[in-house]
């Protein structure tokens, strides 16, 4: 039975699933925003985004049971929820980027780290206006299937785009972990002039290191593989059409998409990439990275990991701030970045 003149569901939605996970997503989120706060791993803020934006979209499945026909709940939960995953991929894409970085191994990874971050969400973002366009005449039922088969183009080209990202994951794996093998035999002779500078090769590795670089990755590739899926689902929903049956049940909705998105949450609490920043015991100086700065690769800024960086000033010369977290002012914060520039220009 429906509620409503417009009957906008294919079911009623169930108020008691919508519950349980509006309120397990909060529990979960609110734990990320703890986790978050406590390590100062500002980056993680587009996770915790995703999470909220998940207890977004049930609270209007919620809403939407005794009004199925009305529209703004239908299009809430339907936005947020295709939303989330993108916010949750974009912390996965600076997560690899600090994997990168912590271990010196920038020259195994086929894309720069100052790169990869920037490239896969402007790939995502723009999928995803792309999708939005689809999702506005979803309402309608003469431009439903229009609706449709562009959100199928969408996800398609997304899911392309993820591809290529774990790709980049399991190329920077192999040959990171080739060099670490070499670096840990007793008896190892290498030739720099012979293999040519900042050349991928296993014998030209950094020194071996004990930070957890394997544990984050295998996190890396189980949270991406979950949202591989879950997009794979979404792919197969809308192609099949309004009166397809994977719109028209609702347990593909929450084992296939909600499911998977809280593994991907407890995936990315319990493998946190903060132990990037703790090198343990045995560790390396050089091996234990500061990881609590803000969205780096976002802003376009590619010095704050750079050991040898012409831009990281003494620590005397550092204020209270900067010597907390261990990156310059301008590092983050684009005003300062402007005086900066200002400044040694005056200088030249």
């Amino acid at each position: 039975m429906f509620d409503g003149e417009v009957y906008l569901w294919k079911y009623m939605p169930s108020l008691p699933l919508a519950i349980i996970f509006a309120g397990v997503f909060l529990v979960v989120t609110a734990v990320h925003l703890w986790k978050m706060v406590r390590t100062k791993m500002w980056f993680c803020i587009p996770f915790v985004l995703g999470g909220l934006f998940e207890v977004i979209g049930y609270v209007n499945r919620a809403a939407a049971y005794n009004d199925t026909g009305s529209l703004i709940p239908y299009l809430l939960q339907s936005f947020f929820l295709l939303l989330a995953p993108i916010f949750f991929a974009a912390t996965l894409y600076m997560v690899y980027s600090r994997i990168v970085r912590a271990v010196h191994g920038e020259k195994f990874s086929p894309i720069s780290p100052h790169w990869t971050t920037r490239l896969f969400v402007f790939l995502d973002f723009s999928f995803l206006s792309f999708q939005s366009n689809g999702g506005g005449l979803l309402a309608k039922t003469k431009t439903a299937q229009i609706g449709s088969d562009i959100i199928v183009t969408g996800l398609i080209l997304q899911v392309l785009g993820f591809l290529g990202f774990m790709v980049c994951c399991i190329v920077f794996h192999k040959r990171f972990a080739a060099s670490q093998r070499h670096m840990q035999q007793p008896h190892r002779y290498i030739d720099d002039m012979e293999q040519g500078a900042g050349a991928a090769h296993p014998n030209s590795g950094p020194p071996v290191t004990s930070l957890p670089w394997r544990s984050c990755l295998y996190m890396l590739y189980a949270a991406s593989l979950a949202v591989l899926v879950r997009n794979l689902f979404r792919i197969v929903e809308f192609a099949m059409g309004t009166n397809g049956y994977l719109q028209a049940h609702e347990w593909p909705v929450y084992s296939l998409d909600g499911g998977l998105m809280l593994i991907v949450m407890l995936v990315f609490l319990v493998w946190h990439p903060s132990t990037l920043g703790h090198g343990g015991i045995g560790s390396d100086a050089n091996d234990s990275v500061d990881q609590r700065d803000s969205m780096i690769e976002l802003m376009g800024n590619e010095t704050a990991f750079g050991p040898g960086s012409q831009a990281v000033r003494s620590a005397s010369s550092r204020t209270p701030l900067e010597k907390e977290s261990g990156h310059k002012l301008e590092d983050w914060f684009w005003p300062a970045k402007v005086v900066s520039l200002i400044r040694n220009s005056g200088r030249t």
